[in-house]
C-alpha cells in the first residue's frame, strides 16, 4: 500500500508566525486543534482574545477584515496551494458551527475567515454569493448559509503594514515581495528578534529560487534558515554597527562574542541600559532593592487590578476552574435542554471537584449519550475527587 507523500502545512506556517506576532500579549494561537473532544481535527487557525476587546497594538497585527470583527475567538483557514473551492467554503462553515456548538459561544463571539492565497474564479465567488467589501480584498457572502465565513483575497488586500503578515502568502510574487518589502522596512528595533528571524528564514522560503518548496517545510526549519542568515549577517558586519538598532536579546549575544570592556567602553551607562527592556534589568535585583526606592501607589498606580491579581495562581487556577464549570453546564443545557433551577443542583457538586476532574468531566458531556449517563459517570467521579481534597 502507497504512503501518502509528505507535504508542507503551510497553515503551520501561518500559526507560527502569529505566535511570535502576539508573544507578550494575552493572546492565544492555536494551530490544528480539536474543533470537537473526538476528531475531525481540523486545520483551521485559532486566535483568541482573553480581554475585553482588541486593542490597538494588537489591531495593528491583524488583517482588513479581521480587525474589523469584535469576536473574541477568529478560526482563520489558510488556502495556499490549492484554489479556493465549494468543499472549503462548505467546510469552513460546518468549522464555525461546530466550533460555537461545542465551545458553548454565541454568534457575536466567534468570527471564521477563509484566507485565499489564489486568487477565486469569479464564478465561484457568484456562486456563493461573495461581494466586495469597502476593503479591498475582503469579500462577505449573501447567502444565509455562508454569510458568517469571511473571505480575504491576500493578492488583493490592501498594501498596508497590518495586511502584510498574511499577505506574504499570497500566491503572487509581487504581493508576497512587497509585503515582505513592508515587514523587513519595519526594522528590527520594532519586530522582536525571534519574529524579525522567522520572517527572514520565510522570505528565503516563499521568495527563493524553489528548492524550498521542493521539499516539506516545518516551523522549525524556517526559524533554522532566519537564525542562519542572521548568523552571515553578524559575522560580516562590524561591532559598532551589529550594535545599531538591535534589541536587548541581540546586545547579549553580541556581549558574549566579545569582552564586555571592548562593548561597554563604547557607551555611556545610559545608552548601554536603553538597549535593554526595563524587566531585563530590573530581573537583575531582588524585588525589595527595586521597591524600596518607590511608594507603594507610585507602583500598583502603573498597572490594572487584573493585572495585579494575574500574578497570583490561586486566582488563575480558580478562574480556569469557573470557565470549565460554565462549559460543562452550557454543554448540558445545549445538549440535554437542562433547566437553570436543575442545572444549580449540578453546580452545587462541580463546584468541589478540582481542575483535572473538571475537565475530564467536559469530555463526559459532550460524550454521554443521555443526562442521566452524564449523572452516572459524575457520580463515579465524585468520590475520588472528594477523598483526594
Amino acid at each position: 500500500m502507497n504512503q501518502p507523500e509528505p507535504k508542507t502545512y503551510w497553515h503551520r506556517l501561518l500559526g507560527r508566525l502569529f505566535e511570535l506576532l502576539f508573544a507578550a500579549m494575552p493572546v492565544s494561537v492555536k494551530v490544528d486543534f480539536n474543533l470537537m473532544s473526538e476528531p475531525p481535527r481540523s486545520d483551521v487557525l485559532l486566535l483568541r482574545y482573553e480581554g475585553v476587546t482588541w486593542t490597538i497594538e494588537q489591531l495593528a497585527r491583524l488583517p482588513d477584515g479581521v480587525r474589523d470583527s469584535r469576536a473574541h475567538h477568529i478560526l482563520l483557514e489558510l488556502k495556499y496551494t490549492e484554489s479556493l473551492n465549494k468543499r472549503r467554503i462548505e467546510k469552513a462553515h460546518a468549522y464555525d458551527i461546530l466550533y460555537r456548538e461545542t465551545a458553548g459561544l454565541s454568534d457575536k463571539e466567534v468570527a471564521t475567515f477563509i484566507l485565499s492565497s489564489k486568487t477565486p474564479r469569479q464564478s465561484l465567488l457568484d456562486e456563493f454569493g461573495y461581494k466586495p467589501t469597502k476593503w479591498p480584498g475582503v469579500y462577505r457572502s449573501t447567502q444565509p448559509m455562508v454569510e458568517r465565513v469571511g473571505l480575504l483575497v491576500l493578492n488583493e488586500l490592501r498594501d498596508e503594514p497590518h495586511n502584510a503578515f498574511v499577505k506574504c502568502f499570497a500566491s503572487h510574487v509581487t504581493e508576497k515581495q512587497k509585503a515582505f518589502r513592508a515587514l523587513m522596512g519595519m526594522g528590527r528595533a520594532i519586530l522582536p528578534t525571534s519574529l524579525w528571524m522567522f520572517l527572514v528564514g520565510l522570505r528565503r522560503t516563499m521568495l527563493g529560487k524553489g528548492d524550498e518548496e521542493m521539499r516539506v517545510i516545518t516551523p522549525d526549519d524556517v526559524m533554522a534558515i532566519g537564525k542562519q542568515m542572521r548568523d552571515v549577517l553578524l559575522a560580516s558586519t562590524p561591532l559598532e554597527e551589529r550594535l545599531k538598532g538591535f534589541d536587548s536579546e541581540e546586545v547579549l549575544e553580541v556581549l558574549l562574542r566579545y569582552k564586555p570592556e571592548e562593548v561597554l567602553s563604547r557607551y555611556k551607562p545610559e545608552e548601554v541600559l536603553s538597549r535593554y527592556k526595563p524587566e531585563e534589568v530590573l530581573s537583575l535585583y531582588k524585588p525589595e532593592e527595586v521597591l524600596s526606592r518607590y511608594k507603594p501607589e507610585e507602583v500598583l498606580s502603573r498597572y490594572k487590578p487584573e493585572e495585579v491579581l494575574s500574578r497570583y495562581k490561586p486566582y488563575l487556577e480558580e478562574r480556569d476552574h469557573q470557565a470549565t464549570l460554565k462549559r460543562v453546564e452550557q454543554t448540558l443545557k445545549l445538549r440535554f435542554k437542562v433547566a437553570e433551577d436543575r442545572l444549580k443542583q449540578f453546580d452545587e457538586r462541580l463546584q468541589k471537584l478540582n481542575s483535572a476532574t473538571m475537565e475530564q468531566l467536559y469530555e463526559v458531556a459532550i460524550m454521554a449519550d443521555s443526562l442521566a449517563d452524564f449523572e452516572t459517570k459524575l457520580s463515579m467521579l465524585e468520590p475520588a475527587d472528594v477523598a483526594e481534597k
